[in-house]
């Protein structure tokens, strides 16, 4: 069900500490952890402690805590010193995402073109 932890989603095992991060920030709501395959100088990852497949579905359910990943992202962009960086958001496969759980990718640290790859 939506919102509930899923056994076999990597992101609900660390958000439970079954699965070990580097966590830079953790709120109530969030988690924002160093990605392990970084794409720049800065990248990290802020996820919903809730699970929800993409950001939509997080968004539609809970816009209270979609929000907060936002905030969050922009939280750690400050933390990191990262004076621009790009919040992204994968959905489907087909754009890249591998873990079905919704999170943003905030990285900076490097300049970063448009349209992105």
């Amino acid at each position: 069900m939506a919102g509930e932890p899923q056994a076999d989603c990597l992101f609900c095992k660390i958000v439970a500490g079954d699965v070990p991060a580097t966590v830079v920030r953790e709120t109530d709501t969030t988690v924002a952890f160093r990605d392990i395959n970084p794409q720049a100088p800065t990248h990290i990852l802020v996820i919903p402690k809730v699970h929800h497949p993409d950001a939509a579905s997080l968004a539609a359910a809970e816009p209270q805590i979609a929000a907060d990943v936002l905030k969050e992202a922009a939280e750690v962009a400050a933390q990191e010193q990262a004076t621009s960086y790009r919040i992204v958001f994968n959905t489907g496969s087909g754009a890249g995402q591998t873990v079905f759980h919704a999170h943003a990718h905030v990285l900076g640290g490097r300049g970063l073109q448009w349209p992105p790859g």
